[in-house]
């Protein structure tokens, strides 16, 4: 078997810093997938009723619209709070993007794909990242491997 080459790096210097932080890496990208989520649902829980959000939802169209608007406080609240800790991680990941899903297709996608248009693509960011964390798990720096399960 041939031995693995080191890649060659445009920026050689910073091969230290590279291999310092590349551990780290995944454990950030999961914890900031939930953290950024988690002022929306913050801030929709403190501003907006569940009687004033649960008609958006029944406007296009969707069955049980009072659940589903108390499903998505739950999932932009604690399980983006759980993704960051990477506590019930693929659970959260499933939740949080089948939420994104649902966001891309029924609420956004007919205004195309920028987002300063009220397009889908920061939310089919946030669901491509939860399909990769769903995979993947909690990873090594997660509250799932702490207490030694995966969910």
């Amino acid at each position: 078997m041939a031995a693995r080459e080191e890649p060659k790096l445009v920026f050689p210097a910073l091969a230290g810093l590279y291999r310092r932080f590349s551990p780290y890496s995944y454990a950030f990208m999961r914890f900031v997938t939930g953290a950024i989520l988690v002022p929306h649902g913050i801030q929709k829980i403190l501003n907006t009723p569940i009687a004033k959000f649960a008609p958006n939802i029944a406007a296009k169209g969707l069955p049980f619209a009072e659940a589903l608007a108390y499903l998505t406080y739950f999932a932009e609240s604690v399980a983006a709070t759980c993704l960051a800790i990477g506590l019930f991680t693929r659970v959260a990941a499933a939740m949080v993007g089948i939420e994104m899903l649902v966001i891309v297709v029924v609420f956004q996608w007919q205004f195309g794909y920028f987002w300063t248009a009220r397009g889908y693509e920061y939310a089919l960011l946030w669901l491509l990242l939860c399909i990769a964390i769903f995979f993947k798990g909690g990873g090594r720096y997660s509250i799932d491997r702490i207490i030694g399960k995966e969910f």
